[in-house]
């Protein structure tokens, strides 16, 4: 079950999911291939805000990508109610990067 903090919309879920679903997306694609029924004015507001919790990230020209806290919150293995403390999102890429580190 996925834990929205306070500051999300419904409509946050459906940017998640279609950004993962398709690897990137921009609010214009998100308006114009239909799954999202808000202005792209909005759908643009709501990446900014999932950009500034770290859910999503900017990748130039409007288009976004899901980040590792992104992926968390969609399997349900992130609070992001604001009050949740903020945990970092082991990855096998990250444990990978501390390992070599560590050895080097």
């Amino acid at each position: 079950m996925r834990k929205s903090g306070r500051w999300m919309s419904i409509v946050d879920d459906r940017v998640l999911e279609y950004i993962k679903e398709n690897e990137h997306g921009s609010p214009t694609e998100m308006k114009e291939d239909g799954p999202i029924r808000y202005s792209r004015q909005y759908i643009a507001r709501r990446c900014k805000k999932l950009a500034e919790h770290g859910l999503l990230k900017a990748v130039g020209n409007g288009v976004y990508v899901i980040t590792d806290r992104g992926e968390a919150y969609l399997q349900g293995e992130l609070d992001t109610h604001e009050d949740a403390p903020e945990e970092p999102i082991e990855t096998e890429e990250a444990n990978n990067e501390n390992s070599e580190k560590s050895n080097g």
